[in-house]
C-alpha cells in the first residue's frame, strides 16, 4: 500500500512542480533579456535655415557731368520685390531724387583782362554772358534691372532708369567790373561797355545779383542706362549715361550772343556711390 501510494504521489505533483519550475525559468530569463536590453532614444534634431536680411533701403549720392553744365545729386530708395523667394535682391527700385544743377552754354569761355587784384591774382570773367541759371529738382524715379546678378559678387547689374518731377529755377543776371565806373554793371541793350573786352576788368563776383533772381517754375524729366559695379549688394557703386530735358515756364538767356529759350536738352553721365540695408 505504501508503495502504491508514494507511486500515485510522483504522477501526480511531479508534472505540476517541473511545469511551475519551467515557468519560472521562463519568466526571470525574461526579465533578464529586458533588462539587459538598451534603451535607444531617438532624438530629433529639427534644422532652421536663417534667411538673409531683407535690404530693401538705399541712400546715394554723386556727380553728374551734363554737356551744358554740371549737377550734385542724392537718391533715397525703396527696393520692389519681385516676389517673395527674391525679397533679399535689389532688382527694381523706386526712388527719389534731390539735384543742383547749373546751366552753362557752350559758348562759355574764360577770359582774362590781365590786370592784377589785391590778392595778386589775375581777374577773369566769361565774355559775353548775360546771366546765371540754377535749378533745383525734386523727382521722382523707377530703376528696373534689365541684365545681371545683383546678388553675385564681381558682376556688373545694368538697369533701365527714369526720372521726372519739378524743376525750381534761379536766374541771376552776371555782372562785370568795368574800366572807368565805379559800380558793377550788368548787362542791358544800351549798355555797349558791358561786351568790350578792352574795358572790362573783372567779374563782380556770384553774390552780386542774387537780390535780383527770379524763380522760373518748369519741369525735367531723363532717361538713361545705370551700370553698378558694386561688389557687394550693401553698397552702391555705380555709372549712369543718359539724356535729360527740362522745361521752364519763362525765356532764359546766357548769353548775349545766343537766343532765349524755354527749355534745354542734354546728355549726361554721373558717378555715384551709397550703402543699401
Amino acid at each position: 500500500m505504501r508503495a502504491k501510494f508514494l507511486y500515485l504521489f510522483c504522477m501526480c505533483c511531479l508534472p505540476d512542480l517541473f511545469h511551475t519550475a519551467t515557468a519560472q525559468q521562463a519568466v526571470h530569463a525574461t526579465d533578464t533579456a529586458t533588462r539587459a536590453k538598451p534603451v535607444v532614444q531617438q532624438h530629433t534634431q529639427v534644422v532652421r535655415t536663417r534667411k538673409p536680411k531683407q535690404i530693401n533701403t538705399e541712400f546715394s549720392g554723386g556727380i553728374r557731368l551734363n554737356t551744358d553744365g554740371w549737377s550734385l545729386f542724392g537718391d533715397y530708395g525703396k527696393s520692389k520685390v519681385v516676389d517673395s523667394k527674391h525679397a533679399d535682391r535689389f532688382y527694381h527700385v523706386r526712388f527719389y531724387q534731390f539735384e543742383l544743377t547749373e546751366k552753362k552754354s557752350q559758348r562759355e569761355m574764360k577770359s582774362s583782362s590781365g590786370s592784377i587784384s589785391a590778392s595778386g591774382n589775375s581777374d577773369s570773367y566769361v565774355f559775353g554772358k548775360i546771366n546765371n541759371f540754377y535749378a533745383l529738382k525734386l523727382g521722382l524715379g523707377f530703376r528696373k534691372m534689365i541684365a545681371g546678378k545683383p546678388e553675385s559678387q564681381g558682376t556688373v547689374s545694368v538697369h533701365w532708369v527714369n526720372t521726372g518731377g519739378i524743376s525750381i529755377g534761379f536766374l541771376k543776371p552776371y555782372y562785370l567790373n568795368i574800366q572807368g565806373i565805379s559800380q558793377a554793371v550788368k548787362y542791358t541793350d544800351n549798355n555797349s561797355e558791358f561786351l568790350d573786352p578792352g574795358m572790362i576788368l573783372s567779374s563782380a563776383g556770384f553774390s552780386k545779383g542774387l537780390s535780383e533772381a527770379k524763380v522760373i517754375p518748369g519741369v525735367h524729366f531723363k532717361s538713361g542706362f545705370h551700370f553698378d559695379f558694386a561688389g557687394s549688394m550693401k553698397y552702391i557703386l555705380a555709372f549712369e549715361t543718359g539724356v535729360n530735358a527740362e522745361y521752364y515756364s519763362q525765356q532764359i538767356q546766357l548769353m548775349a550772343s545766343t537766343s532765349a529759350t524755354p527749355y534745354f536738352v542734354d546728355v549726361y553721365m554721373s558717378f555715384q556711390f551709397g550703402k543699401r540695408w
